[in-house]
């Protein structure tokens, strides 16, 4: 429609607006809105508005116009208007919780579409957003049971919410390794249907460079892939030919990687699947290292194709993906047990040491004082973990230590607590444990370095469970933060145990969350608390880099003896 006839269509609204019954106005909104045409439906609306201001259906249709328009700040305040006019309107609520879902404003979200779901009980789509705004906020469980609900009563989401589940199954403490297994291999069995995978190449002879290629999208995140390009440096190009696959924003000097001219980076944002298969096909990569798992789902599809000879997950794995065309996971002895192997689809090799051997390539602020010692030894715990892994297991054990600890503080910070919403849901799960607000400091987001300068207004982090820290874990140490953790029942809530071990800081290692609690509480009545953190704080780095942790050399030299075995093992076959 040219400006001059939409002028036209809007000036006749406008008369219309004036005269019609308001039935009318919605029956020619809504098709303008069907027909993509939300600009002149706005208008249309926003006439009958003044024209029927306390019509309900009218205003909470202008809400959901503003919704389609990507206006969401205006759609959320319009919703909320609306549903002043009808407070049973479970299409308000729904459209009210999934623009709110769209701002990121989790708690918001969720007690919207809670009073949707309680409205309509019978709406798949309202329980799977339902569902996703709890997980964000660390209500794993009810997430869990909210996507197997919408799956249930909607079959064109059954799919979506299997993939969902199958993400964030390992982080649910109820379910155990045959549910995380059978979830992921339900997922992945799906989503292979219909997929042609490669005939896997003949082994090609020994004597030429071994091909490597790494799949990523987060190359450019230089707060996390501390691991990666600690091996990735250290590859001996005259034995290795390396290949990157990136998703984003490529490797750089500010995540990390150092340049160099033999490598190959290779751009694969917006490639289909089926494509990037045939780009590394042609290639002829030996061994294909995915560093996604499940923190990038949708290219897992991509190694269902077999697009290399071997293909192994590395870095960001933390269970078995389920997905049969996986060759080998990578972990460590801390994380795997030998009687646990039976609940992956993968075999397992285990490197010496931790898994995630790292190095810090970037700037980072000087380790500082322990807080404690300026407080007359009053403890500060802190947690930079995402929102998403502080369950309700996490908060119920960090409750026990604040009614234990009446001088205690904890501090949170995570990019999610931006949003009040969610810094409200917070508060509110925890005041329900008996924990006062005013003990509790909850951060938001900030640039990468000044978020490690926070770590100087924390004595000690507690871990989260079942997902532990990772990357939170190696920043907290080398700002000289010593990270209390347990030893979980599983790969995900084992990850800072890994570290910590490797690292010589076994004392910070509990037998189970019992364990964590107590240490936690006896640390505080400790009279040399001050004094302790402060020689442990001053000799941290250097411990770091003494121990298996900080061994990236050993990391790379163990990696490319695996690769280089596995791949005689094909020349076998």
């Amino acid at each position: 429609m040219n400006k001059k006839k939409q002028k036209n269509f809007v000036n006749q609204g406008k008369a219309l607006a004036l005269s019609q019954a308001p039935e009318i106005t919605l029956t020619e909104a809504k098709a303008l809105l069907a027909s993509g045409d939300t600009r002149t439906a706005l208008a249309l609306l926003q006439l009958g508005r003044l024209q029927h201001p306390e019509h309900a259906g009218i205003a909470l249709l202008f809400a959901d116009a503003l919704h389609a328009a990507g206006r969401l700040k205006d759609a959320v305040a319009a919703y909320a208007a609306g549903l002043k006019l009808d407070e049973i309107s479970a299409d308000g609520w729904f459209g009210a919780g999934c623009a709110q879902l769209a701002l990121k404003s989790y708690g918001a979200a969720a007690t919207a579409l809670a009073r949707a779901a309680t409205l309509a009980p019978q709406s798949g789509a309202v329980q799977y957003n339902l569902a996703k705004a709890q997980f964000e906020l660390g209500r794993v469980e009810d997430s869990i049971k909210g996507f197997q609900r919408a799956a249930q009563l909607d079959p064109t989401l059954a799919q979506m919410a299997r993939a969902s589940i199958a993400c964030i199954i390992p982080g649910s403490s109820q379910a155990d390794h045959v549910a995380v297994l059978r979830a992921r291999r339900e997922w992945a069995a799906q989503e292979a249907r219909g997929l042609a995978p490669r005939a896997r190449a003949a082994a090609p002879a020994l004597g030429r460079k071994l091909r490597i290629g790494y799949l990523s999208a987060f190359f450019g995140a230089r707060n996390w892939m501390k691991p990666v390009f600690a091996l990735i440096n250290r590859h001996d190009r005259d034995r290795f030919e390396i290949h990157m696959f990136s998703d984003a924003d490529p490797p750089s000097a500010a995540s990390g990687y150092r340049d160099h001219d033999a490598d190959y980076v290779h751009d694969l944002r917006g490639v289909s699947n089926d494509r990037a298969a045939q780009i590394i096909g042609d290639i002829g990569i030996d061994v294909l290292v995915d560093l996604n798992g499940y923190s990038y789902q949708s290219r897992l599809p991509l190694l269902m194709l077999r697009p290399a000879r071997r293909i192994v997950g590395w870095f960001n794995m933390f269970a078995t993906t389920g997905v049969a065309a996986f060759d080998w996971l990578i972990g460590d002895n801390a994380v795997i047990g030998k009687d646990e192997e039976k609940y992956y689809c993968e075999r397992i090799h285990r490197l010496p040491g931790s898994y995630l051997a790292f190095e810090i390539l970037y700037s980072v602020p000087e380790v500082a004082p322990p807080p404690c010692v300026a407080a007359g030894g009053a403890i500060t715990f802190g947690c930079f973990g995402s929102q998403y892994k502080l369950t309700d297991a996490v908060l119920v054990a960090w409750a026990r230590i604040m009614h234990a600890v009446p001088r205690a503080r904890l501090l949170l910070k995570n990019g999610m607590l931006d949003d009040q919403s969610t810094r409200e849901d917070l508060l509110g799960r925890l005041a329900a444990l008996g924990i006062d607000a005013a003990r509790i400091e909850l951060q938001g987001r900030s640039e990468h370095y000044e978020f490690l300068e926070a770590y100087r207004q924390v004595d000690i982090a507690l871990d989260t469970f079942p997902y532990n820290g990772g990357t939170t874990t190696t920043e907290a140490l080398w700002q000289g933060v010593p990270v209390l953790t347990f030893d979980g029942d599983r790969w995900a809530s084992r990850t800072s145990k890994s570290l910590l071990l490797a690292a010589g800081l076994q004392e910070w290692v509990m037998q189970d969350v019992h364990e964590y609690v107590h240490r936690a509480v006896s640390l505080t009545m400790d009279s040399y608390i001050a004094t302790k953190l402060s020689a442990l704080r001053q000799d941290m780095r250097g411990l770091l880099k003494r121990s298996q942790v900080y061994d990236a050399d050993g990391l790379c030299h163990a990696m490319e003896t695996f690769c280089f075995d596995i791949w005689r093992e094909q020349q076998s076959q």
